[in-house]
């Protein structure tokens, strides 16, 4: 699929891996739609660099912790820049939970902004992607939804919802729609953690170092041209599955 001239919605795309994304997607000829929660400045300035350098951006701001605001995120995207065909459903939090004290309330939250939400675009997305066009979603997952974190129960269990539903919709929207997803894993620190946080990680791996954001940015685009992959997941960990 070439992915020039075609417009994309990046959840979370104004910072961190969202940020990377949105810059590859514009750099490939993309018009891309930035999606924003708490991050104006940052969404403004990334759209503001893009438009600069002769792309094409929009922002806007919907709060994906009700997954209600799907439909209005797909019609925001679509009214500022036209239908979108790519959807990158890269926002989620990181909340820190345990089997002794996770709450009712907290795994609802976390479900709703990582696994509802994406399943909700998702089908909002797909009911107005052009038969003749087709489409690609790309979500973003956690390598460590197949070896949990103790510490962050219910993100991991989210996370590894959206690897089902990721084949589940795979499955579904063939052949008009492609969807993969890539699992992260020692990417960049969490953002209150400092570099060495990160590479203290990245020392256990087969690879000893720090992955960069623009890695998955690079793993998302390839994903989104390739198009006879669906339903695959794209572990991009520096090997850490293996150890």
């Amino acid at each position: 699929m070439d992915i020039e001239g075609r417009t994309a919605i990046i959840t979370g795309g104004a910072v961190r891996v969202g940020g990377a994304i949105t810059g590859e997607l514009a750099r490939r000829g993309a018009s891309v739609f930035i999606h924003y929660n708490r991050s104006a400045a940052p969404a403004e300035a990334l759209r503001k660099e893009i438009v600069d350098t002769g792309g094409v951006a929009a922002i806007g701001s919907v709060d994906l912790s009700n997954p209600e605001c799907a439909v209005d995120l797909i019609a925001a995207a679509g009214a500022s820049l036209g239908r979108p065909t790519i959807l990158i459903n890269s926002a989620s939090g990181f909340p820190a939970d345990t089997i002794d004290d996770a709450t009712v309330d907290g795994f609802r939250s976390a479900q709703n902004l990582s696994l509802i939400t994406p399943m909700m675009l998702i089908q909002s997305f797909a009911q107005q992607v052009p038969d003749d066009l087709g489409g690609a979603v790309v979500n973003v997952t956690d390598v460590k939804t197949m070896r949990p974190y103790t510490k962050h129960l219910s993100y991991v269990l989210a996370k590894g919802g959206v690897d089902t539903l990721t084949r589940a919709t795979a499955l579904a929207l063939a052949p008009k729609i492609r969807v993969n997803a890539v699992a992260l894993g020692v990417i960049l620190p969490p953002p209150d953690e400092d570099d060495d946080y990160a590479r203290n990680l990245a020392a256990d791996l087969p690879l000893q170092r720090v992955g960069g954001a623009q890695v998955v940015a690079d793993t998302v685009a390839f994903l989104c041209e390739n198009d006879f992959i669906t339903g695959e997941i794209i572990r991009v960990d520096g090997g850490g599955h293996l150890v």
